[in-house]
């Protein structure tokens, strides 16, 4: 090891063999915590293993390092056992590791990323924009894969809506992720509650195969059907499927963001 290099070191608490303090440092950095007085929770132990007639166990765990290495190695040493640790702050690097207590649900950038998408309102008997743009949702249903496509949205997603036979009517963020429309609450009251001028869109309602599926949106920008924006002739992106992504599709974004006066749709999922 170069007197130069970097490393990370690890206390061990040598009446139960139990980590309980990381650090990173150089030279005799490792051996400094010894003779410090104050009242964190590392010093209070080291004076208890001291009281005891031991010595803390100090063991260097990863060596010949950079500076920005060790802190990486560090953070993942206490984001691993960081309830157990006397460790006061979390280290560097804390934003690229998810919070402990996160395990049991999806977190953006972890799990998932946050994309720009095409949605086809898909009108008939079940939906209708009026209503979308009024209670603030999406929906698609009544079959498996509908479904399924609905549920591929997650919680800050920007939707870019198409009206078939119109253009594009709105542009807005996943707020909710979709679930069956018989569990959907808008405005302190049930979805199907409200005065909908779609009346198909509780069908199959306690189907979860069948019923719609429905996720709540903020809508950044949305224009009547009558004002939908369209441009004849164009490569503008469109499909049937309910969702695609618009990652690769530079012109539609372009025309997104003309179009419903975005500055960059880009930034809304950073």
């Amino acid at each position: 090891m170069s007197k130069d290099s970097y490393y990370v070191y690890v206390y061990i608490d040598p009446r139960n063999f139990e980590e309980f303090y990381y650090g990173k440092g150089k030279g005799s950095r490792k051996d400094s915590h010894l003779t410090e007085e104050s009242d964190s929770e590392k010093s209070k132990r080291i004076q208890a293993i001291k009281k005891a007639g031991l010595h803390p166990i100090i063991r260097v765990i990863a060596q010949d390092l950079t500076e920005h290495d060790a802190f990486l190695v560090e953070k993942t040493l206490l984001w691993k056992l960081g309830r157990n640790l006397t460790n006061v702050a979390s280290g560097h690097y804390g934003s690229k590791f998810r919070p402990h207590d996160t395990m049991h649900t999806q977190l953006t950038g972890f799990d998932f990323q946050r994309g720009i998408y095409y949605y086809n309102v898909g009108e008939g008997p079940h939906r209708c924009w009026e209503d979308y743009v009024t209670f603030g949702f999406i929906s698609a249903g009544n079959g498996v894969r509908f479904r399924d496509a609905m549920i591929g949205f997650n919680p800050g997603d920007v939707v870019a809506a198409y009206l078939k036979g119109h253009g594009f009517v709105g542009v807005g963020q996943i707020k909710e992720p979709a679930r069956p429309v018989r569990e959907v609450i808008i405005k302190g009251k049930p979805l199907l509650s409200h005065d909908l001028q779609c009346s198909g869109l509780g069908d199959n309602a306690t189907s979860d195969d069948l019923c719609e599926y429905v996720a709540t949106v903020k809508w950044i920008s949305a224009a009547p059907r009558t004002e939908a924006k369209w441009k004849a002739k164009s490569s503008l992106y469109t499909t049937t499927h309910v969702r695609a992504l618009l990652e690769g599709q530079p012109e539609t974004i372009k025309f997104l963001e003309q179009e419903f006066g975005i500055r960059d749709l880009y930034a809304l999922i950073s």
